[in-house]
């Protein structure tokens, strides 16, 4: 059965305030790939017991496609309306599933009057591993699998955020591979600065390809991700290669899912 997931303005209505915010984002909001691990995310959320709510059709993008092309006006724009918005509601904490919305919320909404606790899915789930609440055990067996993670920029590089998606699949029976370019060394996956939403430059290989020899190279049959835009150009990639049947592109969150039968 599918859980109703309340809304900031319903729980406002009703007088109550949830522990945590759940900032969807725009991919986890209409990108069909990145809703599934929206839903996943929720199941996490629902089976911990923790109260948290979304914006619903409150929440607007973050800002940061127009800030990373340069359109700073329109980034302020969006970034101030947002702050009206969760000030209005008195949030405090914020969980959400893309390093993008994290390290926009997390860095840039202070300096214009939006100051709150961010936290990225992969931490979330370190956390409650952590406690005890989140096992590898009753769900889809990962034992003898390699798994290699990509590390999204802006929550490693960005934000200094390497060990909790780690964490997350070091308490699976399976063996956590890196590839050369890895934490502090690793490679974009091609969508950063806004680039998800263009055509690449003209060049001799396109970067999700390169990362792919990358991911080759370990022999993994899963590559973690931690990003929506990871996602999609990892699968791309994995399909440009043409080793769909070889390798399986899944978010820490569906993996976790997977693991515990939520």
């Amino acid at each position: 059965m599918e859980q109703k997931i309340p809304t900031m303005a319903e729980m406002a209505a009703e007088g109550n305030e949830p522990e945590i915010l759940f900032w969807v984002g725009c991919a986890g909001s209409f990108d069909e790939r990145a809703q599934k691990i929206t839903r996943n995310i929720c199941k996490i959320l629902h089976h911990v017991g923790i109260s948290y709510a979304v914006l619903g059709t409150e929440e607007s993008c973050t800002g940061d496609p127009a800030k990373r092309a340069g359109n700073e006006f329109l980034f302020q724009m969006q970034a101030m309306v947002n702050i009206e918005v969760l000030n209005g509601y008195n949030i405090k904490k914020i969980v959400t599933g893309c390093p993008h919305c994290f390290n926009t919320i997390r860095n840039e909404y202070p300096g214009l009057g939006g100051t709150y606790e961010v936290i990225h899915h992969t931490q979330l789930i370190q956390g409650l591993i952590d406690e005890g609440k989140l096992k590898a055990e009753g769900g889809e067996s990962f034992k003898g699998r390699k798994i290699t993670f990509h590390d999204p920029c802006y929550l490693g590089r960005g934000n200094n955020v390497y060990e909790a998606p780690r964490a997350a699949l070091e308490i699976l029976d399976t063996e956590l591979v890196e590839m050369k370019r890895c934490k502090s060394n690793g490679l974009c996956c091609g969508a950063g600065g806004a680039q998800m939403f263009k055509e690449p430059e003209k060049g001799n290989k396109d970067i999700n390809d390169e990362r792919m020899l990358d991911v080759i190279e370990t022999g993994a049959s899963v590559i973690a991700s931690g990003c929506p835009f990871c996602m999609t150009m990892l699968t791309d990639g994995v399909k440009h290669m043409e080793k769909e049947q070889e390798i399986k592109v899944l978010d820490i969150a569906e993996i976790t899912v997977r693991a515990n039968g939520l």
